[in-house]
């Protein structure tokens, strides 16, 4: 039994699609199998919502008079990239305000264009013969630009590692605030909401497939920076960091609740992005990869005191651990947190449903896939004879 992306945006244009949440879904092949599911569900939609830092958005400011031709230019004062065409940027959202701390950034700017306030543009340039303006000091909203689209190179890590601290001093990271000799250990990914992890071997999205981004409709565009396939699984699925991808969408469709600037102490600004990703129940394969759930899906405990690329995996825990509050460390209670979070990741799942549905929101067929295997490469000092 199999179908059809024509098939199954056919069913959803005649309002006879069967569409189920992910952890619906779940219930169902835990019930009656996934030969069943197969049959029963055309499509299952994923959510996810957390720190991906490696966000930002391209914008076109339109053209000054006299023109301009922008070489340095800040939004909030946070610099954004200019090596582009004359008026346009693209602001990171990890890149911080200038002599201001860790606590404003780029993903403040883009959460600030998002909820319709005014953002200050300076700019400056050399002055050419046709771009004569060495200077621009104005205010800019996603109403005024041309242009505005999110473009993040690494979204949606399938899976990721489990943090703790055997040190005796708090650590302050990416994965939050870490409490010395194993106090606290924490997490960040929806887990069996989360997209990847649905579709481990990316058997249905690929380039060009439509998702759910911010709160508007975005696109995958590439794979995501990192993006490995050399990692251990179990039960069918990646336990560790492995595929990302690369997504693209209309910074002018997102909405506030789904675009979020993060702070994390002492250590520096991400940019928390709402994805939603829907997973065409092709065949019995299909579905029984997204019947997958936590207490299948494992993740490696790192320890975060050990200051290098090649730390080792302290052991696996699987997300019903992580998400009971409490998994043990060498005979010990060690109290867990998640930097994702499920309660906004189901809520996705449940507007992309919604979507589907209501005829808003359609299948797309990839026009590519991505790489069935990918190791990832690390940076070593090396002379310019050995690179």
């Amino acid at each position: 039994m199999s179908k059809s992306y024509e098939e199954i945006n056919s069913k959803i244009e005649r309002g006879d699609a069967v569409v189920l949440t992910a952890d619906e879904f779940k219930a169902v092949v835990q019930e009656n199998g996934a030969e069943s599911a197969a049959r029963e569900v055309d499509v299952v939609t994923t959510g996810t919502f957390g720190a991906m830092c490696s966000s930002g958005a391209f914008i076109n400011f339109g053209h000054a008079e006299p023109p301009i031709k922008m070489t340095k230019v800040w939004l909030n004062d946070v610099p954004a990239y200019t090596g582009l065409a004359a008026v346009d940027a693209y602001i990171g959202a990890t890149e911080l305000r200038e002599g201001d701390g860790l606590d404003y950034s780029g993903a403040h700017v883009i959460e600030d264009l998002v909820a319709g306030k005014a953002v200050r543009l300076r700019a400056t340039a050399y002055g050419t013969d046709c771009y004569p303006r060495k200077d621009v000091d104005t205010h800019i909203s996603l109403r005024t630009v041309n242009q505005a689209f999110l473009f993040n190179p690494r979204n949606m890590y399938q899976n990721y590692a489990v943090a703790t601290n055997s040190s005796d001093r708090t650590l302050y990271t990416y994965m939050g605030k870490l409490l010395p000799r194993h106090g606290n250990a924490t997490y960040c990914s929806a887990g069996q909401l989360s997209p990847l992890l649905n579709d481990p071997h990316l058997r249905t999205i690929g380039l060009g497939t439509r998702i759910f981004l911010g709160g508007g409709i975005g696109y995958v565009s590439w794979e995501g920076t990192q993006f490995k396939t050399n990692v251990p699984e179990r039960n069918g699925v990646p336990a560790a960091a492995a595929r990302a991808l690369a997504v693209i969408g209309d910074l002018k469709q997102m909405t506030p609740e789904h675009i979020r600037a993060l702070y994390f102490t002492k250590y520096g600004c991400s940019l928390g992005v709402g994805i939603g990703v829907p997973i065409p129940i092709l065949d019995e394969e299909v579905a029984r990869a997204a019947g997958v759930t936590d207490d299948q899906i494992f993740a490696p405990l790192l320890d975060y005191a050990v200051q290098s690329r090649n730390r080792k995996p302290m052991m696996e825990v699987s997300y019903a651990q992580l998400r009971s509050g409490i998994i043990d460390i060498d005979g010990r209670e060690v109290r867990t947190s998640g930097l994702s979070s499920y309660k906004k990741a189901l809520a996705i799942s449940r507007e992309l449903k919604e979507w589907i549905l209501q005829r808003k929101f359609y299948l797309s067929r990839p026009v590519d896939t991505f790489p069935g295997e990918r190791a990832q490469r690390p940076l070593d000092v090396r002379p310019a004879t050995e690179a």
